[in-house]
Order: structure tokens, then sequence, then C-alpha cells
């Protein structure tokens, strides 16, 4: 009888780092209701073990990643347009199933409701930052047709959304409360003075931007050179990545489940872990290689200074509105190993800058906390019919 009444909530996600955040969210949520996630693209991983998930799944060429230049022309080309009728033919099919419905990232989700009739919605908007551009007013529009309650990651979004009439609010950062970590000890694996952590991303691009990373790291002298782990998104093939980068794959050397062994070509050494333990390296180390996205902005609350390249194939507009918001925190260069290898020399060689822009870092992005808010308003008494 006591499992009859227990609240059904579906998470919707899009995207890998949406996901992890999503996956961090349902632990909290699945101790007193049944909880289910959709991500709606990539397989979603992320929810493995956490709870079902349902939907169809849909590939696409960017895996949702609009940082690039000509994504959304390619995943169009590519038969991404094939992958929106199943889509929304399952969000129709959930209307009045569930007692809450929690869309987490940018836009998506929120367009796919406003045609299958999916209201009452509780919104969690980790793709704005504030920093730069605001809602548009066919996205307000979006949003008050569709969500009840609205969590922003900054008070001028929220206040945007306010004055239409939306319940907007900001209640800190849920990407620090949703910080994987896994069964990895990166720091019994430290030798060298400092570390660096390298996250390449989850996408096309993360054998080639590894790579370069590898790189930068041959470049810095053998005895200047950190330690170096290396966080695996789990759609990552480590096969593919030790080719790009001309380095061996070691036999796993451990009993600990989220350890994936080493990298070496007997002078470097890299030290892998799965990405559901990403929190256990970038907190063994001191700066962080990074081309990725949530796993960015955590690492610089984190107070772990960032350095990131920008190549002809970004998007520069969406870059510019990510560095308005992380100001020196993270240092962007050219793709080229010479360039982040002498960023990461200067980092490394240089303790104060280290702790200026770990400072700065944490004070751009903010603190956890959003979590508990987040999690007290899904589970009110109060529930909405979708």
């Amino acid at each position: 009888m006591e499992a009859a009444t227990r609240q059904r909530y579906l998470v919707i996600s899009n995207g890998h780092g949406e996901d992890a955040i999503g996956a961090a969210l349902v632990r909290q949520l699945t101790t007193d209701a049944h909880v289910e996630a959709y991500p709606m693209i990539g397989s979603g991983k992320s929810y493995e073990g956490a709870c079902r998930i349902v939907g169809p799944r849909a590939t696409l060429a960017s895996e949702g990643w609009r940082n690039v230049k000509g994504s959304l022309r390619r995943d169009v080309v590519s038969g991404g347009l094939l992958t929106v009728p199943p889509a929304l033919r399952f969000l129709r099919s959930v209307r009045g199933h569930y007692d809450k419905i929690i869309v987490i990232g940018d836009m998506v989700g929120i367009l796919a409701a406003l045609p299958t009739g999916l209201r009452d919605l509780i919104y969690l908007d980790v793709y704005k930052t504030g920093a730069a551009r605001l809602y548009s007013a066919a996205e307000v529009w979006a949003i008050k047709q569709t969500c009840r309650t609205v969590f922003c990651r900054s008070d001028s979004l929220s206040d945007k959304l306010r004055a239409a009439g939306v319940d907007a609010r900001c209640v800190g950062n849920i990407m620090m409360d949703a910080i994987p970590h896994g069964d990895y000890d990166a720091r019994a694996r430290r030798r060298a003075p400092l570390a660096v952590t390298l996250l390449p991303g989850s996408r096309a691009l993360t054998a080639e931007s590894f790579a370069l990373q590898i790189a930068a790291l041959r470049l810095i002298p053998e005895e200047e050179r950190p330690d170096v782990f290396l966080a695996v998104a789990g759609s990552v093939n480590v096969e593919e990545l030790a080719k790009a980068a001309s380095l061996r794959r070691t036999a796993l050397l451990s009993i600990e489940s989220d350890d994936l062994g080493e990298l070496s070509d007997g002078n470097l050494t890299v030290h892998m872990a799965r990405g559901v333990a990403m929190g256990n390296l970038v907190e063994a180390s001191d700066v962080v290689l990074s081309q990725a996205g949530t796993a960015t902005i955590q690492s610089l609350g984190l107070g772990r200074p960032a350095i990131t390249f920008v190549n002809a194939r970004d998007r520069r507009s969406r870059f510019s509105d990510e560095q308005n918001l992380f100001g020196e925190a993270r240092t962007v260069t050219e793709a080229r190993a010479a360039d982040v290898s002498a960023a990461l020399h200067g980092l490394l060689t240089n303790m104060s800058e280290r702790m200026r822009l770990a400072e700065i870092g944490r004070n751009r992005i903010g603190g956890p906390g959003a979590m508990e808010a987040i999690v007290a308003e899904i589970t009110a008494s109060a529930t909405a019919e979708n």
C-alpha cells in the first residue's frame, strides 16, 4: 500500500553534463519516490545504477554540443530531425503518468514540452549563465507556458522571469552539488609536487583534444612535469585516445572499480579513471586542462584554474559568453600545443597566481546549496497534474 502512494517523478535531461546533474538529483529523490529518467540525447550512462531509463534513445552527430560552429546543420544533415518525432510521441504518452516532471538543461526540453502538452514543469536551467545574454521574449513566453517553477544560475535570469510572472529562483549552483565522486584514490597516486587533470570532453572531438593536451604536456621539462590524471566520460573509447596521442594502455593495477589503468609512452604516464570519479581527480590536482562543459564549471568552482584552447570550429559567441562568467579563472589559448604548454608551465611555476585564480573561480561560479532547495520544491506535498 505504501508503494502505491509513492510520488512518481520523471527527470528529463539533454546532454552528458545534464545527465550527471540529473543522476545526482535522482539519488536525492529515490528514497521516498519512484523516479525515472529520460535522457533525450545519448545513452544516459550517468543514470545507470540510479534509476530506470525510459524513452527513445537519440544519437546526434554533435551529441547536443552547440559550442562548435555548424553543429546544428550537421545534426540536420546527418538525420537529426528523425529523432524528433519519437521524442515528441514519448513525451505525449507520459502526460498524466507522473506527479512531477523535472527538466534539466537548455531550452530543448522546454520547447519539446510546448507541443506535447506537458505543463507545470520544474525547470533547472543549467545552460544560461546570466553573465551575458538573458532570456529572449520568445524564451520567456515558452517558459511561462510550460513551467511552474524555474531554478536559474543567476539573479539576473530569475529577475527577468519573475518580472514576467514566472516563479523563478536563484538558490545556488546545482553543478557544485552534483560533482561526481567514485571509487578511485587519486591522491595515493601522487608522486610529483603538482598535478593536472585532463578533461578532454565527451564528444566527437575528444580524441583530438586529448592528443593536443598530451602534446602540450610533453613540452613541459621532465623535471617540472606534474602528475597527470584523465577523467574518461562514459561514451569515450580509451583505445582511440591512446592512438591519437601515441600512448599505450597498461593493464589495470588496482581493485578500485573506477580505475581504468594508465596510458604511457615510457616517459609520460596518464592515470585514468571513469568520469564518475572526476571530483576525485580534480580535488587531487592543482590545474585542469579542460575542453569539457559542466566539468569545467565544477573545476573552477572547486578553485582549480582551467586552461582551455579554442579553435576555428568553436562558436566564438558562446565561448565569449562563458568567459564573461569565468573571467581570469579560465585561461584561453589557441589550439596549439606550444600555447597550451606555455600557459600550463606559467601556472605550475607560480603558486601565488594559482591561488589568485582559484579565488576568482570560486567567487564567479558560486558554491553548493541549490540541491537542497530544489529537492524541497520537488517533494513539496502539493502535486501538479501534467
